[in-house]
């Protein structure tokens, strides 16, 4: 049987004034990634044929961030805002000609998995017109209850306020997140009203007219935290925790040791091999992989770098953007490492910060080394040929050279090349001046006394 198609309309046009901030609620980050994209991205993971994003007129900003996640996805502008049924309305448009199961999906609901999703679409191809998706908080509180018939399907979504004492009694609430048949949305959603105290269109009422219809409905349960929607930053909070402890649980389950998962912070992307050791307190920034065999250090903060196989990394290591270590590579405690290649085997053992440079394989940098890149205009580069040794305290003035195999003499100021095999020394000649250390003792001892 051919597989059902999808389509997506993703809400996010509401204000989030509860965040108190500048920015739009649904570009808050999880995981250093907005919200809305998650959401986009849990959608997109089912391959959909249309996909909407309904913004409102005071943040265009979101629409032209859905697009550039999704090119071909169409932003509908939702002014003034007046429910959910009405946001949906803006969207159908992007229906026009489209027959499956059209998924609804919240922008502030980034938890969603798309799994729930295949399974709220297969209800909608076993023949409902509506599938809900439900959940069971521990207090349902202002919820809407699912009421559901004696043979398990969706028989009413039943508002709090409106609930009698038995239906309060209800424990299954209503998410938001739904699918409905394309062409009844297309054909009833215009018959819904706002005959209600805030005088807004609710797209529950969907359901109520699905029954009227004689049609169907289901209902498909997910677990609290999948469904957790994000209104505060406090909310924001307890859903970075939940996306923190999949991804811990995705990568121990990959073959990721973590010395102690409570401690280890993932980005969306991070991306680990199988037996690589993980360190307590490590942070990670987006664009981080993690090859398989490798060790980072407790202590450590990774953004945009590349680990290979066998390569270590801390305690106290910071790999900034462009950091790429090559096999075996070891990059040691408070050292950083920008937009540089540490070659195989190479040793940055301590204290060390080479930015815009080339390590070649075999390489030793001894502690105190760093690679002054920036002459307040531009950047310029270090290339440090393979089995060179730099000495400790040495200052590599870009842009310079250092052969393969050859020497920089520790606390040296390098501002030419040095050829491979050779030995550069660049500081001031040692100079000794007999007696000056007693002279200046015995002529300052009286004046502290």
């Amino acid at each position: 049987m051919k597989a059902q198609k999808t389509a997506a309309i993703i809400l996010a046009a509401g204000h989030g004034t509860r965040m108190k901030s500048a920015l739009p609620k649904v570009m808050h980050e999880i995981g250093g990634r907005a919200m809305i994209a998650h959401v986009m991205d849990a959608a997109a993971a089912l391959s959909p044929d249309r996909m909407a994003v309904v913004i409102g007129d005071h943040a265009p900003e979101v629409g032209a961030f859905a697009q550039s996640i999704q090119k071909d996805a169409t932003v509908a502008v939702q002014s003034p805002p007046q429910g959910t049924g009405h946001a949906v309305l803006q969207a159908l448009p992007s229906l026009e000609g489209f027959s499956g199961a059209a998924i609804i999906l919240y922008a502030d609901t980034p938890l969603v998995t798309p799994a729930t999703l295949r399974a709220l679409a297969r209800q909608i191809e076993k023949g409902a017109a509506v599938a809900v998706l439900g959940f069971r908080p521990d207090d349902p509180g202002a919820y809407g209850r699912l009421k559901l018939d004696d043979k398990g399907a969706l028989s009413a979504i039943v508002e709090a306020k409106d609930a009698n004492e038995e239906e309060l009694e209800i424990t299954l609430c209503n998410s938001g997140v739904m699918a409905i048949d394309a062409a009844f949305l297309q054909k009833r959603l215009k018959d819904i009203g706002n005959k209600n105290a805030k005088k807004e269109y609710y797209l529950t009422d969907i359901v109520a007219l699905a029954r009227k219809d004689r049609k169907s409905c289901a209902v498909i349960e997910a677990s609290a935290e999948e469904v957790l929607g994000v209104n505060s930053r406090v909310e924001l909070a307890e859903a970075e925790a939940v996306f923190q402890d999949r991804m811990r649980k995705a990568a121990m389950e990959n073959g990721t040791t973590l010395a102690d998962p409570s401690t280890v912070y993932f980005s969306w992307d991070t991306k680990t091999g199988k037996d690589v050791v993980i360190g307590q307190n490590v942070v990670f920034g987006p664009g981080v992989t993690i090859s398989d065999g490798a060790e980072i250090k407790p202590f450590s903060h990774l953004e945009g770098a590349s680990v290979a196989a066998r390569a270590s990394a801390g305690p106290f290591a910071r790999l900034r953007p462009g950091a790429d270590l090559k096999s075996g590579a070891k990059v040691g405690n408070f050292v950083e490492i920008k937009k540089a290649i540490i070659g195989d085997g190479a040793k940055v053992s301590h204290l060390t910060y080479l930015g815009d440079a080339e390590v070649g394989a075999e390489a030793n940098i001894g502690a105190g080394t760093i690679t002054c890149n920036y002459d307040g205009y531009n950047k310029h580069k270090t290339k440090i040929g393979k089995g060179a040794f730099i000495g400790s305290n040495s200052s590599l003035v870009a842009p310079v050279t250092i052969g393969d195999g050859a020497y920089v003499g520790s606390g040296s100021v390098v501002t030419k090349d040095v050829a491979p095999g050779d030995l550069a020394v660049a500081r001031g000649r040692q100079t000794a001046i007999k007696g000056w250390a007693a002279r200046f003792h015995e002529n300052n001892k009286d004046k502290k006394k």
